[in-house]
């Protein structure tokens, strides 16, 4: 696939390594010419212009690709780079960083494809390194809610019955279920929790520390799963 990605800072050339890693095709459009010169020096073909124009969007290659990343860190920028990618048929992804309010992010969230936040999904690696074991942060979804991927113990009360009979608190639902190695899918209520399975909850966080006890046990010495954001 083709990708154009506005802004070759950390968050932007970050991203174009790991598209390029996977062979997709990635053109860069940076504004400052020394930052554009390190990410030339780095293999990226790089455009030199200003991200939110569209002539130079139109030289990356808008036309023929398929997604755009908006991953300055200037809002307007990535809005404007965003509206111009629509208007050209691509999947628009739009960068906002953590100090902006929730109604920026509900202002613009119904115009692109995706929001990114890089400090939240930063803090999600950051959580699972600490977490460790049975216990995956994947995503935080709202400011009180949380996708956690929790793999069943021999600690856990809920070993050897099925997801039908697992008694979750109100304010969880599962969303997904794995056989051991197997990928995920959806759950259905006849499976049965056996060791080494995985299912992915989603929770709020006042009820997550309640979550990992019935399905991971006292196995993983976690203090704090509830604490919010990292």
């Amino acid at each position: 696939m083709k990708y154009v990605i506005v802004g070759a800072g950390r968050v932007g050339l970050r991203t174009a390594r790991v598209l390029r890693e996977e062979d997709h095709e990635v053109t860069v459009v940076e504004f400052d010419p020394e930052t554009a010169e390190r990410a030339e020096s780095a293999g990226f073909e790089v455009v030199v212009g200003d991200g939110a124009r569209e002539d130079t969007l139109e030289s990356a290659g808008i036309d023929d690709a398929d997604a755009l990343g908006a991953l300055t860190g200037d809002l307007n920028v990535n809005f404007a780079a965003c509206m111009i990618g629509k208007h050209h048929g691509c999947r628009t992804v739009m960068r906002i960083d953590e100090d902006y309010r929730e109604e920026i992010y509900q202002k613009y969230a119904s115009d692109v494809d995706e929001i990114v936040y890089p400090e939240r999904l930063g803090a999600i690696g950051a959580k699972n390194a600490l977490l460790g074991g049975n216990v995956q942060a994947i995503a935080d979804i709202a400011q009180s809610l949380q996708v956690l991927l929790f793999t069943v113990t021999d600690q856990s009360p809920m070993a050897g019955y099925t997801l039908s009979e697992v008694a979750l608190p109100a304010e969880a639902r599962i969303l997904a279920f794995g056989k051991g190695d197997d990928p995920l899918g959806v759950p259905l209520a006849d499976d049965s929790l056996e060791v080494g399975d995985r299912v992915a909850v989603l929770a709020d966080f006042s009820v997550l520390d309640e979550v990992r006890q019935l399905l991971v046990g006292d196995a993983d010495a976690v203090t704090s799963v509830t604490g919010g954001e990292a």
